[in-house]
């Protein structure tokens, strides 16, 4: 007695969202390996010149801030902030040629706020149609 043994063909729901488009890439003559289509150029960057609104917004912030930290006017490694938000010294125990004592993580810590500010001042003016 032989049995027939069917089986139900359930589909699984395939999301397309990760599917690469057929459009993308055309047949080749090499084994059936994918060509990728070459590119259109319509995508476009635009790179501004180096006195741009946006590059003077950088220099000027990380400037500033860079200036703040070296002169004392911001906290710093070897300078501190208390609860009043006064700067006083204190020994870091990090080593620095330079006479305010400006140590590099000091330089990379100003840069980076710097930036930070840079990137909001630059991000607030595109959004109110100012730049």
């Amino acid at each position: 007695m032989a049995s027939a043994v069917t089986m139900a063909a359930y589909t699984i729901p395939q999301s397309k969202a990760l599917r690469t488009s057929p459009a993308l890439f055309a047949k080749s003559s090499v084994a059936g390996m994918p060509m990728v289509r070459r590119w259109s150029g319509r995508l476009s960057v635009r790179c501004d010149f180096i006195g741009s609104s946006t590059n003077l917004i950088m220099v000027a912030s990380t400037s500033l801030m860079l200036f703040a930290g070296r002169f004392g006017l911001a906290p710093s490694a070897n300078r501190k902030a208390t609860a009043g938000l006064k700067l006083e010294l204190r020994d870091s125990g990090l080593q620095t040629g330079d006479p305010a004592g400006f140590t590099l993580a000091d330089t990379l810590a100003c840069g980076t706020v710097g930036h930070i500010i840079g990137v909001g001042v630059v991000l607030g003016l595109k959004n109110i149609g100012a730049l």
